[in-house]
C-alpha cells in the first residue's frame, strides 16, 4: 500500500486539518533570541508566572503510588471540587484540562449535521474540536467591543442547534459576558457551555445556577489561577444526568494521580494562591495603564490574566518577532475579527517593566 492509498482512507475533512497554534517553548528558541534562554519573558500562554503552591511540589515529591492507576470515578476529586465550588459532586466531572471536556461534550451531543453556535472571536479550541467533529460550526461575530450580541445568537438558533459556546472572560479579548445576557441565551433551551477558565480573575460565575437551568454547563480549569497548566486538570459543572453520561463515555484514567494530588494541595493552600491571583490582577491594571500611554497600541480592558491589544501602527506579526528577538514572547493574531493584534499575558512586575521598555524603544523607531 502506498502513502497515497492510506491517505485516501483518512476522513477527508481531516486530511487538511490545520490544528492549533500552540505557544512556544523557550528551549526551542536557543540561538534565535538576544538573551539567554533562562531570561526569556514568557507572556504568550496566559500561564501563572508565580507557579503552583509550594505544597503541590512537596506532595508530589513524596507521593508513593505512581505505579497505581488513579480512581476512574474521581471520587475524592469530585468531593474536593464540591467543597470549592459549592456545587454537588454529582454535578461534577473532571478532565485532562477543560479542553478534554469540550471534546467530550461535543461527542455527547452532536450527530452529523448538527449545529454549534460560536461567538467569535473567542477561544480557538472551540473551533479546533468542532473541526474534529461531524457538526457544523455557526459563527456569530461579537460587536466592535467584543461583546456577545445576544439577539444575533438567538436569531442563529435553528432546529439543528445542539450547543451554544460562550467564554467569559473571553480569550483572547478579556471581556466578560453580563449574567443577564447569558440568562437570555439560556432561555433558548439549547445547551449552553460557559467556559470560565479565568473565573478566579474576574470573580463572576454562573456556577450557582447549574441546578436551576438544565441546559447550563460551566467549565473551569486549574491551569491559570493555580499554576497547574503542566498537569492538565480542569472540571465541569453539569446537570446530573449529563455528568453521569460523561463519566461513562470519558476515558477511564483521563485525570492522572499527580493532578489529583495537585488539586488537593492547591485547595488546602487557597489563601496563598489567591494572594498570587490578586497580585496578577494588580499587575494587570498597571500593565493596562502603561500600554495606554503608547499611542500606537490600543489595549482593551480585561477581566482575565492577559490584555488584548490592537496594533495601530505597523504589523502585529512583525512586532511579535521583534519582541521575541529581545526575549519577550507574546501572542499575535491576524485573522478574521482579530486583525493585526496581540495578546499579552500578565507577568510579574519585572516582566511588565521589561516589556514596556522594549515597546517604548520600538515605538520610538516606528514613530521616529
Amino acid at each position: 500500500m502506498s502513502s497515497d492509498d492510506i491517505v485516501r482512507l483518512i476522513r477527508p475533512e481531516l486530511v487538511g486539518f490545520v490544528g492549533y497554534a500552540a505557544s512556544k517553548s523557550p528551549e526551542t528558541l536557543a540561538g534565535k533570541v538576544e538573551v539567554p534562554i533562562e531570561e526569556i519573558v514568557k507572556l504568550d500562554a496566559n500561564e501563572n508566572p508565580y507557579g503552583c503552591s509550594p505544597k503541590v511540589n512537596a506532595a508530589l515529591a513524596a507521593y508513593p503510588d505512581l505505579n497505581i492507576y488513579p480512581d476512574a470515578g474521581q471520587t475524592e476529586l469530585r468531593k474536593l471540587l464540591q467543597e470549592y465550588t459549592g456545587v454537588s459532586s454529582e454535578n461534577i466531572v473532571a478532565g485532562a484540562g477543560s479542553d478534554q471536556l469540550i471534546d467530550l461534550i461535543l461527542r455527547l451531543f452532536l450527530e452529523p449535521g448538527d449545529e454549534v453556535i460560536n461567538c467569535v472571536p473567542t477561544f480557538a479550541m472551540f473551533r479546533f474540536f468542532m473541526g474534529l467533529s461531524n457538526g457544523r460550526l455557526v459563527e456569530v461575530p461579537r460587536d466592535e467591543n467584543y461583546a456577545v450580541r445576544v439577539d444575533a445568537v438567538k436569531a442563529a438558533v435553528t432546529r439543528r442547534t445542539k450547543i451554544i459556546l460562550l467564554a467569559t472572560p473571553n480569550n483572547p479579548t478579556g471581556t466578560v459576558i453580563p449574567r443577564q445576557d447569558i440568562l437570555q441565551i439560556l432561555d433558548t433551551a439549547v445547551p449552553v457551555v460557559v467556559d470560565e477558565a479565568y473565573y478566579e480573575f474576574s470573580g463572576e460565575t454562573m456556577a450557582p445556577l447549574v441546578n436551576q437551568y438544565q441546559n447550563l454547563i460551566v467549565l473551569r480549569t486549574f491551569s491559570k489561577w493555580a499554576g497547574l497548566a503542566g498537569l492538565r486538570i480542569g472540571y465541569g459543572l453539569f446537570p446530573p444526568k449529563i455528568a453521569d453520561c460523561l463519566l461513562r463515555i470519558k476515558e477511564p484514567y483521563g485525570v492522572n494521580a499527580a493532578a489529583t494530588v495537585a488539586v488537593r494541595e492547591s485547595l488546602k493552600d487557597r489563601d496563598y494562591l489567591m494572594d498570587k491571583v490578586n497580585a496578577i490582577i494588580t499587575e494587570r491594571e498597571r500593565l493596562f495603564a502603561e500600554l495606554k500611554k503608547l499611542e500606537w497600541i490600543k489595549p482593551f480592558p480585561s477581566q482575565a490574566n492577559f490584555i488584548f491589544c490592537t496594533v495601530l501602527k505597523g504589523k502585529a506579526g512583525e512586532l511579535q518577532q521583534q519582541l521575541q528577538r529581545k526575549g519577550i514572547l507574546v501572542r499575535y493574531f491576524d485573522q478574521p475579527h482579530l486583525q493585526n493584534s496581540i495578546r499579552i499575558s500578565v507577568g510579574k512586575p519585572e516582566d511588565t517593566d521589561a516589556l514596556i521598555k522594549v515597546l517604548r524603544e520600538l515605538g520610538e523607531k516606528t514613530n521616529g
